[in-house]
């Protein structure tokens, strides 16, 4: 009896790793939003890592993690670390922004698991002042084991709804944004 519980388990191991092994590496995650306001008041919410963490779901998910930021304050080279029991470990860089169009970030994660991925941020009019937002993630899961995990955490399930809230948030906190009368 224990044999043929132990040739089961053995079993399901090597069918779970075969699984993983034929399974595409590629992942991505995309949440969009039309924002009633143009892409020049909300740009400095994406562009810059500080202005980012006032509505960064992550980061309401665990106010008491620990962040740092070095390099400029926005823009190409800025970059955020993270450090928390929820959040795990990692950074962000931007390595391109194109005012009022598109950023892009690298994202390396050191803890729980360590990866890397690509952020993109778009931002696109859709008359009458409102902008389509869009929110990417994408990247590989170069090995067996994070190949494994994707088996059982999908990127899609825990991502994708921290997007969509990330997005709604930025939205309103855009629509609360004190209007400065000088501009026009």
């Amino acid at each position: 009896m224990l044999k043929k519980i132990l040739i089961g388990l053995a079993l399901l191991v090597v069918g779970i790793i075969a699984v993983a092994l034929l399974k595409s590496p590629d992942f991505r995650v995309e949440r969009s939003l039309v924002i009633a306001a143009p892409a020049e008041k909300l740009f400095p919410y994406f562009d810059n890592h500080k202005k980012f963490n006032e509505w960064n779901p992550w980061a309401k998910m665990e106010p008491e993690a620990k962040n740092t930021y070095t390099g400029p304050d926005s823009g190409v080279g800025a970059v955020a670390s993270w450090d928390g029991k929820k959040v795990g470990k990692g950074s962000a860089t931007i390595t391109e922004s194109q005012a009022n169009e598109r950023i892009v970030e690298r994202m390396d994660w050191l803890a729980p698991m360590q990866g890397t991925s690509t952020v993109e941020f778009t931002f696109n009019p859709e008359g009458d002042g409102k902008t389509k937002v869009t929110w990417v993630m994408y990247g590989k899961n170069e090995n067996l084991l994070a190949k494994m995990m994707s088996l059982f955490m999908s990127c899609e399930k825990m991502c994708g709804p921290e997007f969509e809230k990330g997005l709604a948030d930025v939205a309103k906190l855009v629509a609360a944004a004190p209007v400065n009368p000088l501009t026009p």
